[in-house]
Parts: C-alpha cells; sequence; structure tokens
C-alpha cells in the first residue's frame, strides 16, 4: 500500500494528545505525509498555538491531562470556522461522537489507528489526496474498548464496573482476560 502524500502546500496540522511519545510519532509521520504538523500538549498550548496561527487542520486527542479536547474542539472552531478537525479517542462511545460531531468536529477516530487513516480522515477537501477508506471496528473491539472505559471510571474496582455494565462480576473477569485483536497496526 503506498502511503498518501499530499500536492502543493502542505497544510498546517495542530496535533493535541497529552502522551508525548505518541504525539511526537504522530506529528513526524503527518510531516512525512505532507503536512506543516506540530504538537500541543494540553488545552492551553493548543489554544496559544492557534492563535499565533490558525491551524487548516487539527488532530485532538478526547482525553487531555486537564481539560477535555471537547474544550479544543469548540475553542479551535471558535477561532476558525474553517478548520477541520478530527477527534481520536481510545475510548469511543455514540455519545462522545455526536458530542464531537455537534462541537463541529468533521471527523472522529478510535484508536488504534495508523496515521494514512488520520490522513484520509481529513477528507479530499482537505488534503488533495485518495480516500484511504473508513476503518470499521468489530463488535467485540467495541465491546472491550466499552469495558476498559467503565473500568477506567470506577479506577480498576470490578465488582462496581460490574454493577455498572450490568453484568456479573465474574464474566466481567472472563471477558477482561481475553485479549482483544488489534483492527489496524500502527506504523508510526
Amino acid at each position: 500500500m503506498t502511503t498518501p502524500q499530499l500536492t502543493g502546500e502542505p497544510r498546517t496540522l495542530l496535533v493535541v494528545d497529552d502522551d508525548e511519545p505518541f504525539r511526537t510519532r504522530l506529528v513526524r509521520a503527518l510531516n512525512a505525509r505532507g503536512f506543516a504538523a506540530i504538537g500541543a500538549a494540553d488545552y492551553e498550548e493548543a489554544l496559544a498555538l492557534a492563535t499565533a496561527d490558525t491551524p487548516e487542520c487539527a488532530l485532538v486527542d478526547l482525553k487531555l491531562g486537564g481539560r477535555s479536547g471537547l474544550d479544543v474542539v469548540r475553542d479551535l472552531k471558535a477561532l476558525d470556522a474553517t478548520t477541520r478537525v478530527v477527534v481520536l479517542t481510545g475510548y469511543g462511545s455514540i455519545a462522545t461522537a455526536v458530542r464531537s460531531v455537534k462541537l463541529g468536529a468533521d471527523a472522529y477516530l478510535t484508536k488504534p489507528v495508523d496515521a494514512d487513516q488520520i490522513v484520509a480522515a481529513f477528507g479530499e477537501g482537505a488534503t488533495g489526496i485518495d480516500e484511504v477508506g473508513p476503518a470499521v471496528q468489530s463488535l467485540a473491539r467495541v465491546e472491550w474498548e466499552h469495558i476498559q472505559r467503565v473500568l477506567a471510571d470506577c479506577d480498576g474496582n470490578i465488582s462496581q464496573a460490574a454493577r455498572l455494565l450490568g453484568i456479573h462480576r465474574r464474566s466481567l473477569q472472563r471477558k477482561l482476560l481475553k485479549n482483544p485483536v488489534r483492527e489496524t497496526s500502527s506504523d508510526f
């Protein structure tokens, strides 16, 4: 599979993610695909960079250390309504996807995702590339991610998570013993 490349002048892209190694790899991979990408670790840094030079595109992680990525989406769109925003999260849900779109996000991706899928999410009009195609997650993967999110919200308390999920504690323990199948491989 060939790596999509941008044509013409590079598009500016702001990558907002609090995981420094992941953010650094993403910036490098997106620069290699023709973007002029820079990274920000949190809400404050992202808004400072966007205020100084409004990006044409932004990739925003939903869970940041301090404020939510949804705050970043809302305020980036308030600065410049033409900024194309893609939300990236490891804990995808329909509710956060709907909220992201209502705040102005153009796309919503769940991890794991590779750089080509991110480029494709910005669409033909934003990048001048051919579509790579959307990633479709299996039902098992979506279930696994939901369980992980609920368990994280319960600070690892299996009994409490089982009650919230409406399943028996032992059933939850069996599900946790299973390793999720990776949907895609990361190449960045």
